[in-house]
Parts: C-alpha cells; sequence; structure tokens
C-alpha cells in the first residue's frame, strides 16, 4: 500500500483550487466489486430488530407496547433528549418483544431492541403532511419535521442532523458542505445514491442552506467516481441551485472522507483542536443524510431504510441494497448469494474504520453503510504485533498531525493525563497509523481503549461532583432550617420579655380561674343550712 507524498503545494480541480492535509494513505480501489448494478430493494425479513439507540446521544424512549400492531413509517421510540432521534417502525406488523439482542456495535454487547415480526403488507401509518413551501415556515418547524424523521449523520457517525442544523444565533454558517468522497475502498453505496438520486440530494441540500442561512454549497467527491460526479452536475444544471453550488472533483487519498480533512481540501480552513466546522463558519453533511432531509421535508416520511454496500470477495453476488432499518445482516447475504468460501472476517463498515461483526443476525442500523465479507486473501493474518522500532511512518500518514507512537505508549500504560496532552479525542481512528505500521501494531485498538476510559473516568467524576453537590446542598439545607429555628426562637423569647408586667391575678390566668371556682364553692357551702 503506497504512502502519500506530503505537499506543499495546494492542488488544484478542474475549477477551483484544492488544499491539501497532512499524511493520508493510498489504498487499492475495490469499488468495481459492488457499484456496476442499479441499487436493488432488499426483500422484506420475517423479523425486524430495531435497536433503539441509532444515533449519538441518548437512548429513545419506547412508545409502545408488546403485543402492538404497528404500521410502517410509525414512530415506536421517542427522542429522550435534545441530542437523541425518535425510531420508527420499518414495516407493519406485531411487536413482539422489547428486549436486548445482539446489535452492530465495536463493544461487541447488546442493546435494547424492538423485535416486529412482519405481517407482509407493509401498511403505511398515517404520516405528517409534506412541506413544499418550507421556505415560507418558521425554521424550527422544519427542524423539528427532521428530528420527528428521526434523520442522523449517515456517513457513520451518526449524529442527530437537527442538532447540526441548529448552529445558534451566535455563530454565522457560510458554507454547508455535503460530503460524498466515500473514501473507504470497498464502500459505493453513497456512489450509486448519488448517480440515482441527485435530485433528492439536492433538494435536501437546498433545504439545510435555508435552514443554515449558507451563502454556498460544496459537494465533494472522490474523482474516481466520475459516473457520480457527471449525475450531480446534470442534476444541477436543471435547478436554481447552480449560482450557489458547485459539484467539486478531489483526489483519491485516504481518507479524505473525514469531515474536518474535506474541510481542508474544499476551503484550506483548518477546524481547530477539539473545535467544531461551525466554529469557522461551516456545517458538513453526508449526502445520504442530505436525501433523508428531503423525504422528511417533501414527502412527510421517516428514515426507515438507507442504501447498504454488501460486498468482499467471499460474497457470491456483491451489489448495492435499499434495506430497512432493522433487517438481519444474515438476510442480505442470503439474498446476494451467500458466500463464495467461509470469509475469514464479516466486517460492519468498511476496512479502514469498520468492526467486526459478532453475530451475523445483528441487525442493520441508520449508520451502517457496508457488509464486508473478506476471504484470507484480502484480509492476511498478520501475525502477533512486534515491538515498536521508532519508524515514524504512523507519524507521517496522521492526517490529523498527532504522534500516534507517543499515543500508543500512554494509553498502553494507561496514562490517561498525558494521552489527553497528546490531543486523543482529535484522532478520527481512521486507520491509516495501524495500516502502515511494520510491527503490525493495533494501534487504533489501544487509542480507542483509552477513549473509553477517559469517557469512564470522567462519567466517575461527573457522579462524584453531581453526589458531592447533593451533600453540600443538603447540609446547606440543614444549617438554614436550624438558623430559622434559633431565629425563630429568639424572637418568640424577645416577645415575651418585651410584655408589660401583669398583675397577681393576670400574671396566672390558671390560678385566678382555680381561686375563683374555690370561692363561688365557699359561698356555695356558706348559703346552704347544716345537717
Amino acid at each position: 500500500m503506497a504512502l502519500a507524498r506530503l505537499r506543499s503545494v495546494p492542488w488544484f480541480g478542474a475549477n477551483r483550487r484544492l488544499w491539501t492535509f497532512h499524511g493520508g494513505i493510498h489504498i487499492p480501489d475495490e469499488k468495481a466489486l459492488s457499484n456496476a448494478a442499479p441499487v436493488e430493494l432488499a426483500p422484506l425479513p420475517r423479523f425486524l430488530v430495531i435497536p433503539l439507540q441509532q444515533h449519538l446521544g441518548a437512548p429513545a424512549r419506547p412508545l409502545v407496547g408488546v403485543g402492538e400492531r404497528v404500521f410502517k413509517g410509525q414512530t415506536i421510540a421517542e427522542a429522550n433528549g435534545y441530542i437523541s432521534a425518535p425510531v420508527h417502525a420499518s414495516s407493519s406488523g406485531i411487536l413482539i418483544a422489547i428486549e436486548e439482542r445482539p446489535v452492530a456495535h465495536p463493544s461487541g454487547l447488546s442493546a435494547l431492541c424492538a423485535v416486529i415480526e412482519t405481517d407482509g403488507e407493509d401498511t403505511w401509518a398515517e404520516l405528517p403532511p409534506p412541506l413544499p413551501d418550507y421556505p415560507r415556515l418558521d425554521p424550527q418547524i422544519v427542524r423539528e419535521r427532521i428530528r420527528w424523521a428521526g434523520v442522523v449523520g449517515m456517513g457513520g457517525a451518526t449524529f442527530p442532523t437537527h442538532v447540526k442544523l441548529s448552529p445558534g444565533t451566535d455563530r454565522e454558517i457560510q458554507t454547508l458542505i455535503l460530503n460524498g468522497a466515500e473514501c473507504e475502498p470497498y464502500i459505493t453505496c453513497d456512489d450509486r445514491l448519488m448517480r440515482e438520486h441527485g435530485h433528492r440530494i439536492l433538494e435536501g441540500a437546498r433545504i439545510m442552506r435555508h435552514l443554515l442561512g449558507a451563502a454556498r454549497v460544496l459537494i465533494g467527491i472522490e474523482d474516481n467516481k466520475p459516473e457520480a460526479i457527471a449525475a450531480l452536475r446534470d442534476a444541477l444544471s436543471e435547478t436554481d441551485l447552480r449560482d450557489a453550488t458547485e459539484v467539486v472533483p478531489i483526489p483519491t487519498l485516504y481518507p479524505s472522507g473525514g469531515e474536518k480533512q474535506l474541510i481542508r481540501i474544499l476551503t484550506g480552513r483548518e477546524v481547530p483542536t477539539q473545535g467544531l466546522p461551525a466554529h469557522i463558519g461551516m456545517v458538513c453533511q453526508n449526502v445520504a443524510s442530505a436525501a433523508a432531509v428531503a423525504d422528511a421535508v417533501l414527502e412527510g416520511r421517516p428514515l426507515i431504510s438507507r442504501i447498504v454496500t454488501v460486498t468482499g470477495r467471499a460474497i457470491a453476488a456483491p451489489r448495492n441494497l435499499e434495506v430497512r432499518i432493522g433487517t438481519p445482516a444474515s438476510a442480505l447475504i442470503a439474498h446476494c448469494g451467500g458466500y463464495r468460501e467461509t470469509p475469514r472476517k464479516l466486517i460492519c463498515g468498511g476496512p479502514m474504520m469498520g468492526f467486526a461483526l459478532s453475530h451475523p443476525e445483528a441487525p442493520l442500523t441508520k449508520g451502517t453503510n457496508c457488509l464486508l465479507a473478506l476471504t484470507a486473501a484480502e484480509s492476511p493474518d498478520p501475525g502477533p504485533p512486534l515491538a515498536c522500532i521508532r519508524c515514524g511512518r504512523c507519524a507521517d500518514v496522521c492526517p490529523a498531525k498527532l504522534l500516534p507512537q507517543q499515543l500508543y505508549w500512554h494509553a498502553r500504560a494507561k496514562d490517561l493525563d498525558r494521552v489527553q496532552d497528546y490531543n486523543l479525542f482529535d484522532c478520527i481512528e481512521c486507520g491509516c497509523c495501524a495500516q502502515v505500521c511494520p510491527s503490525h501494531i493495533p494501534l487504533v485498538q489501544y487509542y480507542r481503549y483509552a477513549k473509553t476510559e477517559v469517557y469512564a473516568r470522567e462519567q466517575e467524576k461527573r457522579k462524584a461532583e453531581q453526589a458531592r453537590a447533593r451533600h453540600e446542598a443538603k447540609q446547606a439545607r440543614l444549617e438554614r432550617q436550624e438558623h430559622e429555628r434559633q431565629d425563630r426562637l429568639r424572637r418568640q423569647k424577645a416577645a415575651l420579655e418585651a410584655k408589660p408586667s401583669p398583675d397577681a391575678a393576670s400574671e396566672d390566668p390558671r390560678k385566678a380561674m382555680i381561686e375563683a371556682a374555690r370561692q363561688r364553692v365557699a359561698a356555695k357551702k356558706a348559703a346552704t343550712p347544716g345537717d
């Protein structure tokens, strides 16, 4: 695998100046395995297993109970917080369980899922009306529609889209960037989407540009996708977006599809460390997310399906499929003819940033763009990792300008403070460092481990701070109550001391009453004759 040479001069595309980013690698292109045929609709499985968390943020909260009939497009779990997204039924049927099931996740752990036994009728629920006049509506109404539809980042990050389209009044967004780079070597779902549904993507771009108030739209596509570039340009020529939108071919270099790297290529701007693109006036969205936004606003349809690439030389007939969310991975593999040979690895995602699928029945989610079955020849065993020889190749190819070797040493030593000093969270886990490491050290695994430990430590720290705050609040409340009691007693004592001195009779009303009663009894006896 050839390394990219570091460039000190800008690239120049056909119509505009382009910049380079640090590092990167050239990876052999395997896209021809799956991108020749149009997208097919995957068959409806008997059971849909729909995870309640398919997004960054809080898991969705179930709205329906076991045994209820649900309809296609019906909201079955509502967003649980601002950074969250609702989940919808991908087809009609009976909800037979809400339980822990294996899911597509790097941890290999199970998660809460809604299990639907489909009825084969694919009956739609009642959907909200389209919003064709969205430019005249309050932008918050349009954002709420996108939130209702459960649209998230479909390039893999799965960040709720309505949040990225709400940058705040203190941030002026000048540029909307659509990411069509698709730099992983096997994945072609965005390629086919751009070829076949360019108008949907552009309509989504129009809606997002309106919500952000952006002056321009840049669509970055790697130059190994000439058909997609031509299709989007043809679609653009038929719209009034052409004066403010540009389809920009960029050189094929992994990981040009990274958000910060694509912004650098197209604009020359650098997103600050631990910063967001909005901090420099930009928002980046995946082309599939743009199409989903158009469906939500112009059709009133939630995100219940997506295009998935099923590929790898272990697959009998690789292709791209329109897949309902919740379809088991095994059903897609069977639809593609099964395996030519037993795969060495079954990966969710691409070979660089994907992860091994722990269970073939794990369901496809909004963030799943590829199922990759690699043969032993495609993914040979590198053998056990060797000692680091301090060659520096990892630093040469790191697109985030980090020092992977130092991150590795500190992560291995569990020195979480030092690993953060070296900007661990700027790592995008692209895998370039591990790909070029002559010692075959699984560097990204160490970085993921360190991030998880830092997150866990921060969570424990937050819990401890919350407990301390509760204890201090309780102590303050008890002290306040004691002060109030003492003040009340002092006021009562002062009031008693301030009263004038009463006479003997009034000094003790009870004694006066007793004395008066005694006198009445004595008078009565005196008036009564004796025996």
